[in-house]
């Protein structure tokens, strides 16, 4: 592969690299549990949910954006604000520190232009209206994270990006010079500037295209400064690997779980909403934010379950919510409850145009 939309491909020092991880073997990374990452059991029933389900898989109608430009030009009274901007995508501001994660801000998620799951709303700004920004944070390589157009768009601001052992192959293809890339094994630490990130582990997979199946390390992340410390989940099933990264690094002030996407048939290698509680749980706590639902249809629930049925049990369990509205710049340490604002969706009005990237 060269430099189409699927990535690079890994050689030299950063092939030695990935050789020597203890999750690489027989040319390929795992997970330490012996996890599959396709349809677990009998297929034929998911195929009758996805051709004849009647959930609500796409919003019916607009969903409410918030513009954050304002509240970006002032600095966060604690010294923590979050902007959701869709999926994945949150501009962290830590302690003067300001990290972009899983940025995609193309139409689809997907390899082609014209195909592929697409987006429900539009980013709440566009690309070329971010910040000056401290550092990329990518998870892992799948579409719904790595976003050719978006990166190639960020690399022409020389922004510095930090990521999973053999990612930087992609970004490189994408356009990010070699000197701004920094790739972790698990348990490894870089700076950017008053914040520490770890690559901790995750139990999902990788790959973007026929051939590379977990060619490249997917890692969770920990963000810490010497006020805040904060837990980004990336993608990933149920893992014990969790309560080793609270043990080491909480407790968090803010958890950042994904809790769409999620279905029995691939129950472990995504959370879902009771499985997020129950890693909240391994990680020691702290506020919780639901990221990974609302922007694009990836799997055969109602586009808002994930939410619903997480403030249920959340409520049930007492267990403190951040769902800040998309664009908005919010401090989770200055909110006390959740934002239900998902069920403002107006029904029968049409959905915005998406802002494309780059």
């Amino acid at each position: 592969m060269s430099s189409s939309s699927r990535g690079g491909h890994i050689s030299g020092l950063r092939l030695e690299r990935v050789r020597a991880s203890r999750q690489f073997a027989e040319g390929r990374f795992r997970n330490t549990a012996p996890v599959h990452p396709g349809i677990q059991g009998n297929p034929l029933p998911l195929l009758g949910e996805y051709f004849c389900g009647g959930e609500q898989r796409t919003p019916p109608g607009p969903l409410p954006l918030e513009n954050p430009l304002e509240a970006w030009g002032r600095k966060p009274d604690s010294g923590l604000r979050v902007t959701w901007l869709g999926h994945s995508t949150m501009l962290l501001e830590l302690d003067g520190a300001r990290i972009l994660t899983d940025p995609v801000f193309g139409e689809r998620a997907s390899p082609i232009s014209f195909a592929g799951p697409r987006r429900f709303h539009e980013a709440p700004v566009s690309l070329d209206a971010l910040p000056e920004l401290d550092a990329v944070l990518l998870s892992h390589d799948h579409y719904d994270h790595l976003c050719r157009p978006t990166i190639h768009a960020l690399a022409k601001r020389r922004v510095p990006f930090v990521t999973a052992l053999g990612v930087g192959a992609h970004l490189e293809a994408f356009g990010v010079a070699p000197e701004l890339i920094t790739e972790l094994d698990w348990w490894e630490r870089t700076t950017v500037g008053p914040v520490a990130l770890t690559a901790t582990p995750s139990q999902h997979f990788s790959g973007r295209g026929l051939g590379d199946r977990n060619r490249t390390l997917w890692a969770s992340w920990v963000l810490e400064s010497d006020k805040h410390r904060l837990f980004f989940s990336g993608d990933t099933g149920l893992t014990e690997e969790l309560r080793e990264v609270g043990r080491r690094h909480g407790p968090f002030d803010l958890v950042m779980l994904e809790v769409g996407a999620f279905h029995p048939s691939w129950g472990t290698i995504h959370l879902g909403p009771e499985n997020a509680l129950k890693a909240h749980e391994m990680l020691g706590g702290g506020r919780l934010m639901p990221v990974h639902w609302g922007t694009f249809n990836l799997a055969l629930h109602a586009w808002d379950e994930p939410a619903e049925t997480l403030l249920r049990l959340a409520t049930e369990q007492q267990v403190r919510l951040f769902t800040p509205r998309l664009g908005a710049a919010s401090e989770p340490l200055r909110l006390e409850q959740a934002t239900p604002w998902w069920r403002e969706v107006p029904v029968g009005a049409p959905s915005p145009k998406p802002v494309l990237a780059g």
